[in-house]
């Protein structure tokens, strides 16, 4: 029986369908940054440096970030599915986190988020008063900028038992730049006048850290499936040439 069961895990771990999805979770970091990086640069009274990511969720092309939030967050899901079914290591709360964040970016698509420092234009740099969507979309962001910062620590934690100590280096200074940036593009948002200008640039290197992260951890479960599936076939093989003629 426990031969069966970790034949079957084996197979999934090996399978198209795994395979496919931890593609997903790799490229979802990625494009998501291309796609608000290029749309930003369309718009000559948008500010990256200062203005955050979401509010290009806002105006007359709207619908190209709402977009992005929703295929990004579909990624992620999808990713963190991959990460489940191919027993990366890194442990079931890991996944969970990470397939959060993605539910996180669906919801911002559903709740834009309010003017803020400045955009729209003409708008105040702090909205009079937070409304329900605006709360709900702030809401939202927490297992986007918190979960994943949490998942690469603990992925760290899971790699220092294994004697992985490089990747859990890696997950700690990403974790925490994360984490870090965020505080700082927090204040900023809220119109600290340390911060303001520069919280959107520090909002994009949370979003970096952060999903950079993800697109390796997917990238290294997909590199062992395909190891998997390799050791599988020549295993097939080898039984296959032992077998008396």
């Amino acid at each position: 029986m426990v031969s069966m069961q970790s034949s079957s895990g084996r197979t999934a771990a090996s399978s198209p369908l795994t395979r496919a999805l931890l593609r997903c979770g790799v490229v979802a970091g990625p494009l998501f940054v291309g796609v608000f990086v290029v749309e930003g640069a369309q718009r000559s009274d948008y500010r990256p440096l200062r203005q955050p990511v979401s509010a290009l969720a806002l105006g007359p092309r709207r619908f190209v970030q709402t977009a992005n939030f929703v295929v990004a967050g579909t990624l992620f899901v999808a990713g963190a599915r991959g990460l489940s079914r191919a027993g990366s290591g890194n442990g079931g709360l890991v996944t969970v986190l990470i397939g959060a964040a993605g539910a996180g970016l669906l919801t911002a698509a559903v709740f834009p988020t309010d003017p803020v420092s400045g955009y729209p234009p003409e708008t105040d740099a702090v909205p009079p008063h937070q409304t329900t969507t605006g709360m709900l979309h702030n809401l939202s962001s927490v297992p986007v900028f918190l979960g994943v910062s949490a998942s690469a620590a603990l992925s760290a934690v899971k790699a220092i038992r294994r004697g992985e100590h490089g990747w859990a280096a890696y997950s700690v200074a990403s974790g925490a730049t994360m984490l870090g940036t965020t505080l700082i593009a927090g204040a900023g948002f809220g119109q600290s006048p340390r911060a303001v200008d520069v919280a959107g640039l520090f909002q994009r290197i949370s979003i970096v850290s952060g999903f950079s992260w993800v697109s390796i951890v997917c990238a290294r479960a997909l590199r062992m499936s395909s190891g998997t599936t390799v050791y599988r076939r020549r295993g097939i093989r080898s039984r296959g040439a032992s077998r008396p003629r």
